[in-house]
């Protein structure tokens, strides 16, 4: 009799989130501007990265979100801004309000960190608001799983 291996989707989502931070960002540019933005006056190094692009097929249709991503030097610390929007359907409908996600994870974030990194974001001249999201607050993570 041959075992059967279920795989967990809960034990991958969990460990995906584990110590990361998540902040979710309104502003009024598109993405590629956005990022040109992030790179330009805080001096980062975000890109996108193609393999790592979220495809979501909802009503029959497919709907493809945009993951840019900056490695920070020195560090295990990644960056990953998503696009929440394509096409008027959302990558996590509970944040409709929200245009980008961004994800910090691989290393560890201080509070200081994120305060610093929300106060330099409120600083860009096209961000109306940033606001730090916890995991508890995302109904669908599996969506930004990669």
């Amino acid at each position: 009799m041959m075992a059967v291996l279920a795989l967990s989707t809960q034990d991958i989502i969990k460990e995906f989130f584990e110590d990361t931070k998540l902040l979710g960002i309104v502003t009024t540019v598109k993405d590629y501007r956005f990022c040109w933005n992030l790179n330009e006056m805080l001096d980062l190094n975000f890109r996108v990265n193609h393999d790592l692009e979220i495809m979501l097929q909802r009503r029959k249709r497919k709907y493809f979100f945009s993951v840019y991503e900056y490695h920070e030097p020195n560090t295990s610390l990644c960056h990953y801004l998503y696009n929440n929007l394509y096409d008027g359907e959302y990558l996590l409908p509970e944040f409709k309000n929200l245009d980008f996600l961004w994800l910090m994870k691989n290393d560890t974030v201080t509070q200081y960190y994120l305060d610093q990194l929300k106060n330099l974001l409120q600083s860009i001249p096209d961000v109306q608001l940033v606001t730090e999201l916890t995991n508890a607050k995302i109904k669908n993570k599996e969506c930004l799983v990669f």
